[in-house]
């Protein structure tokens, strides 16, 4: 069982770019598959992107304005994103799975979710 915790959110102009973290304090998220979704006030939770137990394999719903990277040393998994819009305001989440060793872009797929980071892009 892994406990995530998401931050780097906040308030950005249109334009802008943000990193998110997922932080884990065990030691085994980095064997884990992590993926980033987000939800918007009446929307479904939507796959952004996602990185295999080794970070050797990723999955991308835009690879042009995402890029994630994993720091093992500090059980951090990141999500670059650039140039912002405001349809980007949202709350940004990660998963985690050791059930599937490569990277999974349905929600179900994740048995561990953190509490969410709020994106809000202003115009």
């Amino acid at each position: 069982q892994v406990h995530l915790v998401e931050s780097g959110g906040g308030l950005a102009q249109t334009g802008a770019s943000l990193r998110l973290s997922c932080a884990a304090s065990e030691r085994e998220f980095n064997s884990y598959t992590v993926g980033w979704f987000r939800q918007a006030p009446g929307k479904e939770r939507e796959f952004l992107a996602s990185l295999s137990e080794l970070g050797e394999t990723k999955l991308y719903a835009d690879s042009a304005r995402f890029t994630l990277s994993r720091d093992v040393a500090k059980n951090t998994v990141y999500l670059q994103v650039n140039n912002l819009k405001p349809e980007d305001t949202a709350v940004y989440y990660c998963g985690a799975t050791n059930r599937y060793i490569y990277p999974r872009a349905v929600p179900a797929d994740y048995e561990y979710w953190g509490q969410g980071t709020q994106v809000t892009i202003s115009s």
